[in-house]
């Protein structure tokens, strides 16, 4: 049976920011989608930070500091959920669908550490997996279709809806449709068992972050060091002014170290 054709769980975050890791935890969604695409569980979270959200974060997801400090739940508590859902998912072998999830995960990771939590790699004694990552796999099936590669793009590009953008319940939904219509079109993604599909991004993260670090230092930035690591950026990696490979195009000027998305590219 292809994985196409089973349940699959989304997981999506809102955030203060675009680093890895200094940026906090805002909302946090974990949906499963069943084979026909209805949603059968979920569960979200409001969390209090504990710092200020920037205006430009608040822009984007609509959760100012305020509203996070009076409804928001304390985000040590939050994350030891937050990560327990996770970690239940990925040990039950159901694939966990994740945009970009080189930021989300590495992102919860950092806030385990920050909580002295452990971490999904510790919880589950090994990387996560099976993760499916839409941003990775459309890069690997269509390298050279032209355009954007955000969430919406995507959505747009496989006729998927995506109605309330930047609300992680909504993103999570959204993802986990994309991935699906994208094993349905290429066939040869959607029949790799989980090891296989997981194996492949590995190979393809690595390639597209040397892809982008090339075209960095032929252009804009010499010095760049892209992030190749997938799902998560281990914790002994410095960021300096290394990048994680976000959402972006050529010509985006680069923004902060291990970054999600590319300016005016909102996760």
């Amino acid at each position: 049976m292809s994985w196409i054709t089973g349940p699959l769980v989304a997981f999506d975050l809102e955030t203060t920011g675009t680093d890895v890791e200094t940026d906090r935890i805002v909302t946090a969604a974990v949906v499963r989608l069943e084979p026909d695409g209805t949603i059968s569980a979920e569960r979200t979270w409001l969390l209090d930070p504990g710092v200020a959200i920037p205006e430009q974060a608040s822009a984007i997801h609509g959760i100012s500091t305020d509203h996070a400090r009076e409804h928001g739940v304390p985000p040590s508590s939050a994350v030891e959920d937050i990560t327990r859902a996770v970690a239940e998912v990925l040990r039950s072998g159901t694939p966990l669908v994740v945009m970009n999830a080189r930021y989300d995960l590495s992102l919860l990771d950092r806030e385990c550490r920050r909580y002295g939590l452990e971490s999904i790699t510790e919880r589950l004694g090994g990387v996560p997996s099976p993760v499916i990552d839409p941003l990775v796999l459309d890069k690997h099936v269509d390298k050279y279709r032209k355009g954007k590669r955000a969430l919406h793009a995507l959505c747009a590009h496989y006729g998927v809806s995506l109605d309330d953008a930047h609300d992680a319940r909504a993103d999570a939904v959204a993802a986990a449709r994309v991935v699906r219509r994208m094993g349905e079109k290429h066939r040869h993604v959607g029949m790799m068992s989980l090891t296989d599909l997981h194996e492949l991004q590995v190979r393809a993260a690595a390639e597209q972050s040397a892809s982008l670090q090339a075209y960095l230092r032929r252009t804009t930035n010499p010095t760049a060091v892209v992030e190749s690591a997938w799902p998560v950026i281990p914790r002994s990696r410095q960021p300096g002014p290394a990048e994680a490979l976000r959402e972006r195009e050529p010509g985006d000027r680069v923004a902060a170290p291990l970054s999600r998305t590319a300016p005016g590219q909102a996760s």
